[in-house]
């Protein structure tokens, strides 16, 4: 059972760092990683797909290192996370990427 409290601590501490991420500007895994005291990007991929509509997670700010939006399994959710980046003013350039340098948070 601990390690199941110790996943639920670990997913909300990465959860309450992706909630700072502010509306126009993505973050990566790794950063959010570095920020919550994670082991590793892929426990914040973990997190990313766990979170459900009843959340308050703003996923769709979280890509790749290359500022890429990585394939979830069965290609779920890759076109309504460009979707809802794109509504918030993010583009995406000829090769679907985001220009890090510019959009990156912190």
């Amino acid at each position: 059972m601990a390690a199941k409290n110790e996943r639920s601590d670990l997913y909300a501490r990465i959860y309450a760092v992706v909630r700072r991420v502010p509306r126009g500007r993505v973050t990566t895994y790794g950063r959010v990683a570095a920020l919550a005291g994670c082991p590793s990007a892929r426990v914040v991929g973990y997190a990313m797909a766990a979170v459900t509509p009843d959340r308050d997670v703003p996923w769709q700010r979280v890509v790749n290192a290359r500022g890429e939006i990585s394939a979830r399994r069965g290609g779920f959710g890759a076109e309504a996370q460009r979707a809802l980046l794109e509504t918030e003013g993010i583009p995406f350039d000829a090769r679907g990427r985001i220009d890090l340098a510019r959009h990156v948070w912190p």
